[in-house]
């Protein structure tokens, strides 16, 4: 959830000069997030957002160089890092990490919105990622290989 919420927070302020915290907590639940004024804080600080001026002197939030990544490169990098082997049975597919890493790497997965994958579950080192069919297991780990041999 606070992978798609900071998404959705990256995608307005790409496309609405957004002045306040209140207004972007708005903008928010009229997306569907509903969200409190100490979350939106947060989700800033997290993002690393900043003011910056436009003309006519209004501020407005933006992001650093490293968030404006496209959003597949960002989460390939984590699955990157994260990633030490993976195996399929039938359906399932079981992903080892980096100790620690499992949910981001997990968050990672899930925010490539493959239609081959249902979900997935994280511990510490160990993701199961449930895959729609057997035959699509193969393909969801070519391309999980695929990212962590380009990134």
């Amino acid at each position: 959830m606070k992978n798609a919420r900071h998404e959705q927070i990256l995608k307005l302020i790409r496309l609405s000069d957004i002045e306040t915290q209140e207004e972007l907590a708005a903008k928010l639940n009229e997306s569907g997030f509903a969200v409190t004024q100490a979350t939106v804080s947060r989700d800033i600080r997290q993002l690393r957002l900043h003011k910056t001026k436009m003309p006519g002197g209004k501020l407005r939030y933006t992001a650093d160089l490293p968030d404006s990544l496209p959003d597949a490169e960002r989460f390939g990098r984590i699955l990157k890092d994260a990633y030490v082997s993976s195996e399929v049975s039938f359906n399932i597919l079981v992903i080892h990490t980096v100790s620690g890493l499992a949910m981001a790497a997990a968050a990672a997965l899930d925010s490539f919105d493959w239609p081959e994958l249902l979900g997935s579950i994280a511990g510490d080192d160990t993701i199961i990622a449930v895959i729609r069919t057997p035959e699509d297991a193969g393909s969801v780990t070519a391309k999980i290989e695929e990212i962590v041999r380009r990134q």
